[in-house]
């Protein structure tokens, strides 16, 4: 794996932008509907603000989350609140396409409901994913096995509060036409370093069937 480096978040933001917009438009064109797994954390953020500044049309769009947290519907810690905040309340999609994780009915019943809802609307065009320091993606942790056949899985025991989370699975992952992470800031330079080497981390083993993406800043390649 070799990231594209790029100056800085921002930067990271921006190029994101650009690749979100044209596998929109490809879908669109292909099959008249772009499926969209969005990420947390602070550079997807910044991609997402820039989102609603660019799109005009969002006909044929649907979304859904790669992970989140076993929190209250409205707690500030979950990415579905984030997302609220910084996108869906800025622009017009109906609820019905926006397919959050029910993850305030905790780890096992969330991930049985979110399988369900979205089992008919596989595979993903892109998925948006970042990279923790300590290698995961989504709440797909080292050391955490989950079964093959769950489309998405409960997570216990994560090494970072809340413990209990609920994620796509891997497979489910790979099954997206195209993946794309964001990585930025000097936290991430040794997960990264690690990937490069070919370490098996959470994050290496995902890729998109037609493309996989890895945005980096300066900060996060060099450290």
């Amino acid at each position: 794996m070799k990231p594209e480096m790029l100056a800085d978040a921002g930067a990271v933001a921006r190029e994101a932008l650009a690749m979100i917009l044209d596998s929109a438009s490809r879908a669109l064109a292909r099959e008249g509907r772009f499926r969209l797994v969005l990420a947390g954390g602070s550079t997807p953020e910044r991609t997402y603000c820039l989102l609603t500044e660019t799109v005009s049309d969002w006909t044929g769009w649907e979304f859904f989350l790669g992970d989140e947290r076993c929190l209250p519907a409205d707690h500030p810690g979950r990415n579905s609140t984030m997302l609220r905040h910084v996108l869906f309340r800025h622009i017009p999609v109906e609820d019905a396409r926006i397919h959050r994780i029910p993850a305030e009915q905790g780890a096992e019943a969330g991930a049985l409901a979110y399988e369900q809802a979205i089992r008919g609307r596989l595979p993903f065009d892109l998925v948006l994913l970042g990279l923790g320091e300590d290698g995961h993606t989504a709440s797909l942790f080292p050391g955490h096995e989950h079964p093959q056949e769950r489309l998405v899985v409960p997570v216990h025991d994560a090494p970072k509060p809340p413990p209990d989370r609920i994620s796509l699975n891997y497979h489910t992952l790979c099954a997206a036409r195209e993946v794309l992470f964001l990585v930025s800031g000097a936290g991430k330079h040794d997960a990264l370093a690690r990937w490069q080497r070919g370490e098996d981390i959470p994050a290496a083993r995902i890729h998109g069937r037609e493309q996989t993406r890895v945005l980096a800043d300066e900060a996060a390649v060099h450290g």
